[in-house]
């Protein structure tokens, strides 16, 4: 009964949201504002892949109606916690008898998002963890999930985005959903990660207590650290070597280790007492190819010399561009539009121009669906980017990218051929 109630209410999510998509298609003036609270409401209760779906399209806010985005936004930092009689149902199943563990387990979560929350815990010896613990059912419910998530995808038929294309940007997504369910994998990944970093003295990663890790609680040492949303209202010296940090990490995690960590909100972030960039979560980590970062860099080379002709080439390779008739107007007005973030010098990432000129070209972007296509296996990538990008933005970051990124497009050019390196930062 439970799973057949979970299907109709999200069912009827993604009826609503259709018809809001399909009367702005007609020229309507759809309700975004409405539909935003009522997606809010809906996906807060049921949480798993949907709520995190919306979280990913909330992400992309440049292209999304404000209204809309807005509501989706609250899903990032307001995800109801679930009650705690349900999450010490799935602490018994995992330890039996807690207090044979524990001392004691915070009742309130620390944090809650789409998959699972996160209680504080002290063990019989006194020391402080962290639990995270997947919502019960999640397993179960998945699957229906994402035959639910699969048909609102549909809807991006309507912005001619092909079956086939919409087939791959799903099975993406539902290799990663169901990656993110598997906390044995995740506390891999914290070990191997915290031995990757060990002498940066600038990050600062969980350890996992592998005796009471399971299948479905992730237990690691409890670190504290202000948030990295509260760090976006501090001083500059506090903001700006965050903000290298962040982007030192992420330009060595691309070009030396080819891996990316693909869930960027504000949440799985943070910075200690020490100033050091906490990174909490590591469910969601994806590989890129050195195929794919060629690939990326020869674009953003021709973005930078605003070459429409070699962005198209740069679009099809990445399989970004079917179809015939090049936008090359989109393309030089596009390239117009980054270029500013690119100029030798410090640039302010917080500079609303170029969010602004992005915005409107937005609906220009849709309206080029029949010949500008997501590229298959980049939805993660894509939205890790953004992701990692917007929180770039939240921290005011001054940083010359036109010095971070010279070296890369040198290595670009040598192709996959060329070994992997230190990246210079």
């Amino acid at each position: 009964m439970r799973e057949r109630g979970r299907t109709r209410r999200l069912f009827g999510l993604g009826a609503r949201t259709g018809g809001a998509v399909l009367k702005n298609r007609m020229g309507g003036n759809a309700d975004w504002h409405s539909l935003g609270e009522v997606l809010f409401d809906g996906l807060s209760e049921l949480r798993g892949p949907a709520m995190k779906l919306a979280q990913i399209v909330a992400q992309w806010d440049d292209v999304l109606p404000p209204e809309l985005a807005d509501q989706l936004a609250r899903l990032q930092r307001q995800a109801e916690p679930m009650p705690w009689p349900r999450i010490r149902e799935t602490l018994v199943a995992e330890y039996g008898d807690l207090d044979a563990h524990f001392r004691h387990v915070e009742q309130q979560p620390f944090a809650s998002a789409s998959m699972g929350q996160v209680h504080k815990a002290v063990t019989l010896e006194g020391e402080t963890l962290v639990l995270k613990v997947q919502y019960p059912g999640l397993g179960d419910a998945l699957e229906g999930d994402l035959r639910q998530v699969k048909r609102m995808m549909r809807l991006g038929r309507w912005f001619n985005v092909s079956p086939a294309r919409l087939d791959a940007l799903f099975e993406e997504l539902a290799a990663g959903l169901r990656d993110e369910l598997d906390y044995a994998a995740e506390a891999q990944t914290l070990a191997r990660y915290r031995e990757r970093y060990r002498h940066d003295p600038r990050l600062c990663i969980p350890e996992p207590i592998p005796a009471l890790c399971g299948e479905r609680v992730l237990a690691m040492r409890y670190l504290a650290g202000t948030p990295l949303d509260e760090v976006t209202g501090a001083d500059d010296a506090v903001r700006q070597p965050v903000a290298a940090t962040l982007a030192d990490w992420l330009t060595q995690e691309l070009f030396t280790y080819g891996e990316l960590h693909a869930d960027p909100h504000a949440g799985n972030f943070a910075v200690d007492a020490e100033s050091r960039l906490i990174i909490y979560d590591f469910g969601a980590v994806i590989a890129v190819p050195e195929a794919r970062l060629v690939a990326m860099m020869t674009l953003l080379e021709a973005t930078l010399a605003n070459d429409p002709m070699a962005m198209d080439d740069a679009m099809l390779a990445l399989g970004g561009r079917q179809g015939q008739g090049a936008p090359l107007a989109l393309y030089r007005e596009a390239a117009e539009a980054i270029a500013p973030l690119f100029a030798p010098g410090e640039q302010d990432f917080a500079d609303v121009r170029v969010h602004r000129r992005l915005r409107e070209l937005s609906p220009r972007v849709w309206a080029a669906m029949d010949r500008l296509q997501p590229p298959a296996d980049t939805l993660l990538l894509s939205r890790a980017l953004n992701g990692h990008y917007w929180n770039m933005v939240r921290l005011g970051a001054r940083l010359d990218m036109h010095r971070r990124c010279q070296p890369l497009l040198a290595w670009a050019k040598t192709g996959a051929d060329a070994p992997r390196r230190s990246p210079p930062v």
